[in-house]
């Protein structure tokens, strides 16, 4: 199969102004991770970062499922491996996902994962890789690694899920492989919001165009030092690193003096990330 017969499993759109939506299009496989979905969604994902007409993005899948994970039917093809021996076809089948979720983290964009259902295993590290995710009353997680005598660590998992909801509940879903059923999901924090499936998708465009409607720069620098917080050595180093990105922004754009005239006025700011 080509990258070209691919391209059929990841669905690009551009439902709002310099917003995109990418669907995970194989749904009788509850969108699993299978190489033929993740090789074009990462392909994808690489042309959205230097689309400077996109300035978010919103990640969901097609169907009743967000994404499964493996595929226990067919993994798919793993693209450049011929004439690799086992251990090196099995490092660079590793590769190719976890290139994946470092691209979803990486993107200049935000991005929203719209969670419409089952978000298992590596599913569930799709959504943790995304910037925000909001889930469909419909939607479950499962770290699933366990349960099939497996480690439950798996593409980030362990690194993004104790970030995101403390160690405690991260070590318990983990070691359990355990359904979080969206409520509860929505309870310790691994998702921002729960809403209803039929509105689920507009909840999450609608974010995405509030998004877009701030400074580029601005968007930029804040999901970088968030994502750089998680990591920060100490509260004073990071926090230098905040001030010198605001200060970036105070100096070289009319940024600030736009949003006090636009309040005055009772209007919304234009910000032309320049300075006159």
């Amino acid at each position: 199969m080509t990258l070209q017969d691919r391209s059929q499993f990841v669905l690009v759109d551009r439902p709002r102004p310099h917003v995109a939506l990418v669907t995970l299009n194989r749904p009788e496989r509850m969108n699993s991770m299978a190489f033929d979905v993740m090789v074009p969604l990462r392909a994808a994902l690489d042309q959205l970062n230097t689309d400077n007409a996109v300035r978010a993005i919103v990640l969901t899948g097609a169907g009743r499922g967000f994404s499964s994970g493996a595929d226990h039917r067919s993994a798919g093809t793993v693209p450049h491996v011929e004439g690799l021996a086992r251990p090196t076809y099995a490092l660079r089948s590793m590769e190719v996902l976890d290139q994946v979720i470092l691209a979803l983290r990486s993107t200049h964009q935000p991005v929203i994962a719209a969670v419409n259902g089952a978000a298992i295993g590596g599913g569930l590290c799709l959504a943790l890789a995304c910037d925000i995710r909001v889930a469909s009353t419909e939607a479950y997680f499962r770290a699933a690694g366990i349960n099939n005598g497996l480690t439950a660590s798996e593409l980030g998992l362990s690194y993004l899920l104790p970030r995101a909801i403390g160690t405690s509940r991260a070590f318990e879903l983990m070691l359990t492989g355990r359904d979080v059923a969206a409520a509860e999901a929505e309870r310790i924090g691994l998702v921002s919001r729960t809403v209803p499936a039929a509105e689920l998708l507009d909840c999450c465009l609608q974010m995405a165009e509030r998004i877009a409607s701030f400074s580029r720069p601005g968007v930029e620098l804040t999901k970088r030092t968030l994502w750089s917080g998680l990591d920060a050595s100490s509260l004073e180093g990071h926090m230098q690193a905040e001030g010198l990105g605001q200060l970036y922004l105070r100096l070289l754009t009319d940024n600030f003096e736009e949003a006090v005239a636009a309040r005055a006025e009772g209007r919304s700011p234009a910000f032309t990330d320049d300075k006159q």
